[in-house]
């Protein structure tokens, strides 16, 4: 039979919470008894007050012997704590008008039995209010007048960025537009090796009426210069027409054929061209040959280096 008991009470103690510890906090307006279980507490808390006592039922708690002790607080005189079969009894010997509160800890492993009076906690509760309105009252504000002061800091500084800028723009802007200038300028005049499909022709047709001359190839440089290749007797003329009128070179057996040709010739003949066209000297010299009408000028020009040679 009293096997049976004991196997009836065996599931009982498997599911309560055991009170490992105990401390006692005697404070100036109020004592807390502190209480440790080795499994989360979640039993149900029952209290029974009178004039001279309070009785707490822990349900679902053990402890393994009475605990006694005598204090000497002006909150609880004496304290018991003692094993029930399914609980535990907590009798506390109190002056008149001490209530308790109880609260678990946020883990349910701790029990707090705070013993006080309605008057102190009411007080403590005055107390943390005031001191939380103190400490807010006491938290640094600024005035209104250093707010303005900080506004117009803020606009001034805006305005000495902005004129800055605009002083930068201003000085970047001329030279911005002065290279490009130069650039449209060296594009217009220096780039004599642009494709130019109307221009660039290439030709074998007299251009006199005698036929001595004739244009084998020509290319526009731009619009006062071309270069041009012509045949005279059994010899072709590199030439520069235009604002300068050149002989650049003559060849006898290495003609250049195709239009691939002269191209290759003019690419290697590139900073020469450059040269003459870039020199004002040069661009600005006007001859005899160049007051004549200038097919007749070269043809001329070709027949005497043909009879030197």
């Amino acid at each position: 039979m009293i096997k049976l008991f004991i196997l009836f009470l065996l599931p009982i103690s498997l599911f309560s919470s055991k009170i490992l510890s105990y401390n006692i906090y005697d404070r100036t307006d109020r004592v807390d008894i502190m209480i440790t279980f080795d499994t989360p507490y979640t039993g149900k808390i029952k209290q029974n007050i009178t004039k001279s006592m309070i009785a707490i039922k822990l349900e679902d708690a053990s402890i393994e012997s009475a605990k006694l002790k005598q204090l000497s607080s002006k909150y609880i005189r004496s304290l018991s704590i003692t094993p029930m079969s399914q609980y535990t009894k907590i009798i506390a010997s109190v002056p008149e008008g001490v209530i308790l509160k109880a609260s678990k800890t946020a883990d349910a492993y701790g029990l707090r039995l705070r013993f006080t009076t309605k008057q102190s906690s009411i007080k403590n509760s005055s107390f943390a209010k005031s001191t939380t309105q103190n400490k807010l009252s006491n938290l640094p504000t600024k005035k209104e007048n250093d707010i303005s002061q900080s506004y117009y800091i803020v606009i001034f500084i805006m305005m000495i960025g902005v004129l800055t800028l605009f002083i930068i723009k201003k000085k970047i802007t001329p030279n911005t537009i002065k290279d490009q200038k130069i650039k449209q300028k060296k594009a217009s005049t220096s780039w004599l090796f642009k494709e130019n499909k109307q221009e660039s022709t290439k030709t074998k047709e007299p251009l006199s009426d005698n036929g001595d001359v004739k244009i084998r190839f020509q290319k526009t440089i731009d619009e006062r210069n071309s270069v041009v290749m012509l045949d005279f007797g059994e010899q072709s003329y590199l030439v520069l027409m235009g604002n300068s009128n050149v002989l650049l070179d003559k060849y006898t057996d290495n003609k250049p054929s195709t239009q691939s040709d002269f191209e290759t010739i003019l690419q290697d003949r590139h900073k020469e061209l450059d040269d003459f066209l870039q020199n004002k000297d040069t661009r600005d010299t006007v001859n005899d040959i160049a007051k004549k009408e200038p097919l007749q000028a070269y043809k001329e020009r070709a027949a005497a280096i043909l009879y030197e040679n």
